[in-house]
């Protein structure tokens, strides 16, 4: 396939004022894949806490601030349109639909927030055919880190995992995961608001954080023991401080949500009882490839829903006013056509 076909300029989402919540519309050029790349028409992208993190500069750790006229985004998928030098023997082909995941995309790389990108032929995660792109979106992130989280808690089935953030973009996707892909026995806790995406989701029991005393009820249902395991996908630093009296003797917590602002240490992680407790504490930034291939199986054979609504790109500074002020439920994905 030839150039013939390809425009010359595209729709692009940028972040035009980084510090702040404020997003553009710009036309840009029609890039080239190079070497071991792929170009990539997109049709959808989805919408990540993460994206908000580094459009406003609000995570301590970034090397460098983003700068103005950044595309971002990291859950892209689309069709596979050309092909770079050198990808003959690659795994895919023109024409395959295809996801781009977090590999630092959407921060000094453009990201999925537009019509077209490149990205590295062995690293796009191939899409199962009878799965839907908008609902691939948000599996791209949200869905194998989670898995991926889950994966490394160490949490076997009939345990039970307390998932913080159990109604967000990730939590609702980590709960059906744990409860029906691996078959834990999930608590989760969130804003009242969220109950019944999280029960719908497979939660054995939800536990509202404005009301009521979390370690207790977790004691409660777990006969007085605590949770085997528990995953932070929120980015409150008030969750990291709740989630050690959550876990039982060896229990593990994984650290997924990245507060933003000043950096604070895990609140009660007591050198005294993780040693007393045999407890461990495990960060995770993202899956694999293969991670990845497995989330999306478990979406292809209809065990995991991701629960979106689409937008259009010029809805994009709107989707992270919600963000900001958490009134989201699930995921959105933009519709990039």
């Amino acid at each position: 396939m030839g150039d013939v076909s390809l425009p010359k300029k595209y729709k692009a989402a940028v972040y035009d004022k980084p510090g702040s919540i404020s997003t553009k519309i710009e036309e840009l050029d029609m890039p080239e894949p190079g070497p071991g790349e792929v170009l990539i028409n997109l049709t959808h992208s989805g919408v990540c806490h993460s994206d908000m993190g580094v459009m406003m500069n609000s995570w301590f750790a970034l090397p460098a601030p983003t700068q103005a006229g950044q595309v971002g985004g990291h859950e892209g998928v689309g069709k596979i349109v050309k092909m770079g030098p050198g990808t003959e023997s690659a795994a895919v082909k023109v024409g395959d639909r295809v996801g781009v995941k977090w590999k630092v995309s959407g921060y000094y790389t453009p990201g999925t927030f537009q019509q077209y990108v490149i990205g590295p032929a062995n690293y796009v995660t191939p899409i199962p055919d009878n799965l839907d792109s908008a609902a691939a979106a948000p599996l791209l992130c949200a869905g194998v880190t989670v898995y991926s989280a889950l994966r490394k808690s160490g949490a076997k089935s009939g345990q039970f995992v307390v998932i913080l953030g159990a109604g967000g973009g990730l939590g609702h996707l980590a709960v059906q995961i744990a409860s029906r892909g691996i078959g834990l026995r999930v608590i989760g806790i969130d804003h009242g608001s969220k109950e019944k995406l999280v029960t719908d989701s497979g939660a054995e029991a939800f536990i509202d954080h404005t009301k009521g005393d979390a370690e207790e009820e977790v004691k409660k249902l777990t006969g007085g023991m605590g949770a085997h395991a528990v995953i932070v996908l929120t980015a409150a630093n008030g969750a990291y401080a709740s989630a050690m009296d959550l876990l039982r003797f060896g229990g593990t917590l994984v650290c997924v949500g990245i507060p933003e602002g000043d950096p604070l240490p895990v609140a009660k992680a007591y050198p005294q009882i993780l040693i007393a407790k045999a407890q461990r504490i495990v960060g995770v930034a993202v899956g694999d490839r293969q991670e990845a291939i497995e989330t999306l199986d478990l979406a292809a054979r209809g065990v995991v829903k991701s629960h979106f609504r689409t937008a259009k790109m010029d809805e994009l500074t709107a989707i992270f006013e919600d963000m900001f002020e958490g009134k989201l439920q699930g995921r959105v994905v933009l519709d990039l056509q």
